[in-house]
């Protein structure tokens, strides 16, 4: 096992935790089975994601966050602001985060393996199995090149790691997060849901997430550039395995033919399967 320190976790306790969550967050958590988890996100009003995370259900009064790179103190505090007279108390710091390239007995698919002092995720897909573990006082060493292979696959199976610069700027329909199952449109009431609703049933998503390689390594916030015009925005990037990945949000009714960064070449890739939850 190895350390994740951009994963943190806030954990909701309480009797109205599930309430709040549901509230909050765009997936539907009440509809989710206690011990499973899912992909899912906190949004602006306007529907612009401010973070995303897994989402687990513990129990009846348990709900943990694994956030892949939002700050757990900004987020939490800016919970907090929405409590009210609900009975659910927001933590976080309590529990580290460490990651492993391989399968584990408990844990498949939606189901967690849960123990009295933390958890295991199955954050495997069609490039192969990963678990994610979290704990308090994991032993857990530093390993740059195993970090870098671990977000690397985030990307090349559609999950964007968003950078603060990146945070509050895309719908869920621009990341693309229907194919992580990470949103309903069915649920209730919760911010940004109305934009979201619309946006589904009306089919007004224009733009998506593809898939990129580049011989150099790219940031987020550059622009792609297809021929002699501005084509899209590069959200998310990673290297990892030799290979420099960028996830970029593109229109989705024309393929770019020549696309480029700064000058350099975008080789376009397929996403793969196999994260959804």
């Amino acid at each position: 096992m190895f350390a994740l320190p951009d994963h943190q976790v806030i954990t909701l306790r309480g009797r109205d935790a599930i309430a709040f969550a549901q509230a909050q967050f765009m997936s539907d958590v009440p509809a989710l089975a206690e011990g499973h988890w899912q992909w899912s996100g906190w949004l602006t009003p306007k529907g612009r994601v401010i973070a995303l995370f897994a989402l687990l259900k513990a129990d009846a009064e348990t709900v943990h966050l694994v956030l892949h790179d939002a700050g757990a103190e900004d987020v939490a505090a800016r919970l907090r602001r929405f409590v009210f007279r609900s009975k659910v108390e927001i933590g976080y710091g309590a529990l580290e985060v460490g990651g492993a390239f391989e399968s584990h007995p408990a844990a498949s698919g939606p189901r967690a393996a849960i123990a009295a002092d933390g958890f295991a995720l199955d954050l495997g897909g069609d490039g192969g199995p990963r678990t994610l573990f979290a704990g308090p006082g994991l032993a857990a060493g530093e390993d740059r090149g195993a970090r870098d292979r671990w977000a690397a696959f985030d990307l090349a199976h559609g999950l964007p790691r968003l950078a603060a610069s990146q945070s509050e700027q895309w719908t869920p329909q621009q990341l693309s997060l229907a194919r992580l199952r990470a949103y309903s449109v069915k649920k209730g009431c919760y911010p940004g849901q109305e934009i979201v609703a619309r946006t589904h049933f009306l089919g007004q998503a224009r733009r998506g997430l593809a898939l990129f390689e580049s011989d150099a390594p790219l940031e987020a916030g550059q622009q792609v550039v297809d021929g002699d015009r501005a084509s899209g925005t590069i959200v998310s990037t990673a290297s990892g395995d030799g290979r420099h990945l960028a996830l970029a949000v593109l229109p989705l009714e024309a393929a770019a033919l020549a696309p480029t960064v700064d000058g350099h070449s975008l080789r376009p890739a397929s996403l793969r399967d196999g994260l959804a939850r």
